[in-house]
């Protein structure tokens, strides 16, 4: 009875002091979110420009999966900052694709230190990805995608995409 007594203690203090460490480990291994701040007066600073930031799907069918990338530019002289990214809806989704490299997926839920930071005369694609499956609605749906700036002037872009689902 004393070894069992003995090994049952010894899981339980191995178990604390696993989720101890899975704790300190994780609150100090958090990095900063450092965005550059800049005011609309400040001649070198990021601009943005966006050509498009509707996209019909038109009709589709609830089991569908449809993707829209929408193209962000950097026209400013300084580097441009996209953090804070989310979406209105668990079914709607959003990752930035720059210099070949994909971010994560973001949806309402996400909370990220992620910062894509575009270089000045660039490019990045913001993929928006509409699963309607997830969150089943039928008829006409509007879904967005947010994103903070650090352009003084647009501090927060949306992109929404709209569909009739059947």
């Amino acid at each position: 009875m004393k070894i069992r007594n003995l090994i049952i203690y010894s899981i339980l203090i191995a178990g604390v002091l696993l989720i101890g460490l899975y704790f300190i480990y994780t609150s100090t291994n958090t990095s900063a979110v450092s965005v550059e701040s800049y005011t609309s007066e400040d001649k070198e600073r990021p601009v943005v420009k966006i050509e498009k930031g509707l996209y019909d799907f038109g009709s589709i069918k609830v089991s569908d999966k449809k993707s829209n990338d929408f193209i962000i530019e950097n026209v400013g002289k300084k580097p441009l900052q996209l953090s804070n990214i989310t979406t209105s809806c668990g079914c709607t989704f959003a990752k930035v694709i720059y210099e070949g490299k994909e971010s994560p997926e973001f949806d309402m839920h996400s909370k990220s230190t992620y910062i894509a930071e575009i270089k000045p005369n660039e490019t990045a694609i913001i993929r928006v990805t509409y699963k309607p499956y997830v969150m089943p609605v039928y008829g006409f749906v509007e879904r967005e995608a947010y994103i903070k700036t650090n352009d003084p002037l647009m501090q927060d872009i949306v992109f929404k995409v709209t569909a009739n689902v059947n």
